[in-house]
């Protein structure tokens, strides 16, 4: 078992840790930054959107989701980065892999704001 903090000091490192991280990505991502001022932008309206908690639970959760991926695709890159500047097919596969991811998680939301505003609207 690895000796450290415990309790409420350990939550307060993670906490700590994690806020080290949304600084590192607003620094040096600028996709994160893009996705989560689009993501502050459209909460609101997810809000309004919504007809119940459970809608207004997925429009919201999606646009998370984006961010969730957003950021798991940059830390692939740092250590991608890390490793060294050559190419090599197996650092350019992880990276398009986590590309994918986000494109995967940005359909989810298009789908998941395009089916809400369908129910709600009808049909455009």
């Amino acid at each position: 078992m690895k000796p450290g903090a415990t309790g409420l000091t350990r939550v307060i490192h993670a906490a700590g840790y994690s806020w080290l991280g949304f600084q590192a990505a607003w620094r040096h991502e600028a996709a994160f930054r893009q996705e989560l001022i689009g993501v502050l932008l459209l909460m609101p309206i997810g809000v309004w959107l919504g007809g119940n908690a459970v809608e207004r639970s997925l429009l919201i959760g999606s646009l998370l989701v984006v961010l969730i991926v957003e950021l798991l695709n940059s830390s692939v890159e740092a250590v991608v980065d890390r490793i060294g500047p050559e190419r090599h097919p197996l650092s350019g596969r992880a990276k398009d892999l986590g590309s994918s991811a986000v494109f995967v998680a940005l359909a989810m939301a298009v789908v998941v704001w395009g089916l809400v505003a369908w129910e709600r609207f009808g049909s455009f």
